[in-house]
């Protein structure tokens, strides 16, 4: 029986690479964004759904359609994120909300309301980065999107202490990648979307210890 990997954030870039690679290794993917559109993916074993991570109800009836289709889910991947502080400097309170809203109560929420859908020894899977990363923080810009993904880094380490030995959780660096999230990732990104799909993928099928903080380009732990 096919394995199904729930991916937020499917429309384009990471999150269409890691549908189209999972769907390419016999997964049955689960693909969301807000209009419920995904263009460009054929399979049957693919399926496009509504989703906006930043609105609580909106999690709840996506819930509740899954539970209506007794959907176990064996991957839950959150890389549905924004970053509109990007290369600026002091946080503007509108968008730092709605970084927040996308970045951290969506993917927190979400998994909350999905973990009895996942199936033993499954795995969820937050799309963090480094600039997330305490220790490695050297910039002083992006203030709400580093925020953000600190806090979604401390949520994985909770969650791996609350569902140690049930399922695996781990934070996942993808790399600089070249997409249009950023004004200077496409001309300074150094991995495409499908190169960083790929050891993302590598990653989530690999026997890794819970709790982890892993950088898929250096392909090792990153700092917290």
């Amino acid at each position: 029986m096919n394995k199904t990997v729930l991916i937020t954030g499917a429309s384009k870039g990471i999150g269409f690479a890691l549908a189209t690679i999972f769907l390419d290794n016999g997964f049955k993917v689960i693909g969301t964004s807000r209009s419920g559109k995904i263009e460009g993916i054929e399979n049957d074993n693919f399926e496009a759904l509504p989703l906006d991570v930043s609105e609580v109800e909106n999690i709840e009836l996506f819930t509740k359609e899954l539970n209506s289709k007794s959907i176990t889910i064996d991957v839950l991947i959150n890389n549905a994120g924004i970053g509109p502080d990007l290369d600026t400097g002091n946080p503007d309170e509108i968008t730092f909300q709605q970084t927040f809203d996308v970045n951290v109560t969506g993917p927190t929420f979400l998994t909350e309301a999905l973990i009895e859908n996942i199936s033993d020894k499954g795995k969820i899977i937050n799309i963090s980065s480094r600039m997330g990363s305490i220790g490695f923080c050297k910039g002083s810009d992006a203030v709400a999107y580093r925020m953000s993904k600190a806090a979604l880094n401390m949520y994985t380490k909770i969650l791996s202490n609350r569902l140690s030995g049930k399922i695996n959780v781990a934070s996942i660096h993808p790399g600089y990648v070249k997409t249009t999230f950023g004004k200077n990732n496409i001309a300074h990104g150094r991995l495409s979307p499908e190169e960083s799909a790929k050891e993302i993928y590598d990653f989530v099928i690999s026997d890794f210890k819970s709790g982890t903080f892993w950088d898929v380009e250096m392909q090792s732990e990153c700092n917290w």
